[in-house]
């Protein structure tokens, strides 16, 4: 475990703005930061990140924290996983004792198989490196593609030996488990006696490197000389709790940093094409590998760049796939150019031959937008006019997708044009696609919605199905924003206590009095964490309730500290206004009275339901009744200091 000592160095030492740059593409607004949202799908930025707080949040999704929070929930890491990741990022050496027998069961599963695709990729490099297999036959395959040195230590690439059972018994012998073996996928058990086996022997190895640059899965090939006859050269890493091939894409971590600089994305079909690229000296390059383009793929490349170059082999299959992808790229507003190189050339090939400046110019002068690459897949030597419309039908749908009104509009003008058809029958077909994706649209927000009004509990804060609970919640969460927003401020000096003395009070301190008087409290567990901890600390030097809980050890406490205390828009100083104390009592001391009022609303319905379910018990029933009256006059009270008249 990680001591806290060490806890504080990483959270001194991230800078919230340099930790999502590597993920997002920022902007500088005023005093924060914003971007697109890498956790939904959005066109107008309205993800901020603020470095003065070290935290980001989205305000359309509500997802945000700090460091730690962004890097747990953008690389689905454990805490222990992205203080590791912050720790590698700035140099800091990390010291942990020894974990009980307690914590050691609760070491994350993910981890665990992070842990063994890291030894198992490294496994791999070494015999490639080193064995004499791994140099007679992987490194002469890699050789025969023309890699370099650099280029093969850069994707980590590696070999695997012909004996299945080599890897798991190496493995097993080192102290890894043969579950996680089996669960990353990386061996598999024999069905007729139940031994483990390599899926990967005897090919060379492609790791899969995520986002973060760890380890999630392994492509491995078939060598030349053993692919006679074999129908599948290529095997892949199966689906697991860290890898899903649809929602990866091979070469992004290494082509990030390009892809934002060129705000361009060469899109490929297979590894080779990437590695020869990035060796040609193009790094803003990553591929599908053989899986249909999926949304999720689209969206994580949209974080960095707007445009997309589709580089594909001119056969069928490099035509199907720039089909079948233009219509999703179009959805997700990229700019999207095809390109296909010349017969008997794919990427790999064509890099191989070529500079760098050679490719980008031949990029240049041979790429054209979606209207024009499907026009002439679509019509070309197309002259039955059922099939020419159903053609032009499909390119209207495309463009239907555009979501910007004057794209649409340019390239109907273009295609009204090109077509020598009437543009006011393209605009009616297309707005005819456009209203029934709007249907669409509206019939699925429905659905979500009658699914989100369903009862079911949210992360933080859980959806009562009693309305004055809900409103109860309402004044906690309102309360409790004071608390971490200003619990260290005082609000009330000098107050005479018992022994003669004078103190002052905090915001933490006066609610946590003032509640504990009448021994309430909050319904969420956390909320009374926080004010416990707000009200220790209160007193001590330096303290700053804001601080101290968005860097919270609790990562629950950290990211709710986060969503409270972020604003959209920081003013510059000479603009802010500053809080008085007497502001900031009255608003307190009016947040209080409003969790009272809830609680005794709430305790008068309990009241109401146990009166009526008391039946013809008169003693119990009149007993009810004088308590009722009692809270009666308490909540009248209470309304007179609220302003607020209640008629009886």
């Amino acid at each position: 475990m990680i001591d806290r000592a060490t806890v504080d160095r990483i959270m001194d030492a991230a800078n919230i703005v340099d930790v999502v740059s590597e993920f997002v593409t920022l902007r500088k607004s005023g005093a924060n930061y914003k971007g697109l949202c890498p956790f939904h799908n959005e066109r107008t930025p309205s993800f901020y990140v603020s470095p003065s707080r070290g935290i980001c949040k989205c305000f359309s999704c509500g997802k945000g924290g700090n460091a730690v929070n962004f890097i747990m929930e953008h690389e689905q890491m454990t805490y222990p996983e992205a203080l590791r990741w912050l720790a590698k990022k700035y140099n800091i050496e990390i010291k942990e004792r020894e974990l009980t027998s307690e914590e050691r069961e609760e070491e994350s599963r993910r981890e665990s198989m992070f842990i063994v695709n890291e030894w198992t990729a490294a496994y791999f490099e070494d015999l490639l490196r080193n064995h004499p297999d791994g140099q007679t036959y992987g490194m002469q395959y890699f050789r025969s593609r023309g890699f370099r040195d650099d280029i093969v230590r850069k994707f980590r690439l590696g070999y695997d030996l012909r004996d299945g059972y080599a890897l798991p018994s190496t493995a097993v012998m080192k102290g890894y488990k043969e579950e996680f073996l089996l669960s990353t996928g990386i061996c598999y058990k024999r069905e007729k006696d139940g031994r483990v086996v390599d899926r990967f022997a005897g090919r060379v190895i492609f790791p899969w490197i995520g986002m973060s640059g760890k380890v999630v899965g392994f492509g491995g090939r078939k060598l030349d000389q053993a692919t006679k006859g074999v129908q599948q050269k290529y095997v892949n890493s199966p689906d697991s709790d860290i890898y899903h091939k649809e929602q990866q894409l091979y070469g992004i971590f290494q082509a990030k940093k390009a892809i934002a600089k060129e705000n361009c994305v060469y899109m490929v079909e297979g590894y080779t094409d990437v590695i020869s690229m990035h060796q040609c000296g193009i790094e803003n390059v990553v591929a599908n590998s053989g899986t249909a383009l999926s949304f999720h793929q689209i969206r994580m490349l949209h974080r960095f760049a707007d445009n997309i170059v589709l580089l594909y082999d001119g056969d069928e299959a490099g035509l199907h796939a720039a089909m079948r992808g233009t219509d999703m790229l179009l959805q997700e507003d990229m700019k999207v150019k095809v390109v296909f190189l010349p017969d008997g050339d794919d990427p790999d090939s064509f890099a191989r031959k070529h500079t760098a400046e050679e490719f980008r110019k031949y990029i240049s002068e041979h790429q054209v937008d979606f209207i024009d690459f499907k026009s002439d897949q679509l019509l070309k030597g197309v002259t039955d006019p059922i099939k020419r419309s159903e053609a032009m039908s499909s390119i209207i749908r495309s463009i239907a997708y555009i979501p910007q009104q004057i794209v649409r509009d340019s390239y109907l003008t273009r295609c009204a044009h090109k077509f020598q058809v009437n543009e006011l029958t393209l605009i009616s077909t297309m707005n005819k696609y456009i209203a029934r994706d709007k249907e669409d649209k509206a019939k699925a927000y429905e659905r979500e919605k009658n699914e989100a009004d369903k009862p079911e509990e949210k992360e933080l804060i859980p959806i009562e199905l009693n309305p004055q609970e809900s409103q109860h919640s309402l004044v906690e969460q309102m309360l409790i924003k004071v608390v971490i927003r200003h619990g260290e401020e005082i609000i009330y000096r000098d107050v005479a206590t018992d022994d003669g003395n004078t103190v002052n009070l905090t915001v933490a301190q006066y609610i946590s009095y003032d509640l504990g008087a009448d021994g309430l409290s909050f319904s969420q567990p956390l909320f009374n964490q926080i004010l416990d901890e707000a009200t220790q600390h209160s007193g001590e030097p330096g303290f700053v309730a804001a601080d101290y809980f968005v860097r919270h050890a609790d990562v629950g406490i950290s990211k709710l500290a986060a969503e409270m205390v972020i604003d959209r828009v920081q003013l510059t100083k000479s603009l802010q206004m500053k809080r008085e104390e007497g502001t900031l009592r009255s608003q307190v001391e009016h947040l209080v009275l409003d969790f009272r009022m809830d609680f005794v609303e709430h305790k008068l319905k309990e009241l109401q339901k146990q009166i009526y379910a008391s039946g013809g018990n008169m003693e119990q029933m009149m007993k009810l009744m004088a308590e009722y009256k009692d809270m009666q006059l308490i909540r009248n009270n209470m309304a007179k200091m609220l302003g607020t008249n209640i008629i009886v």
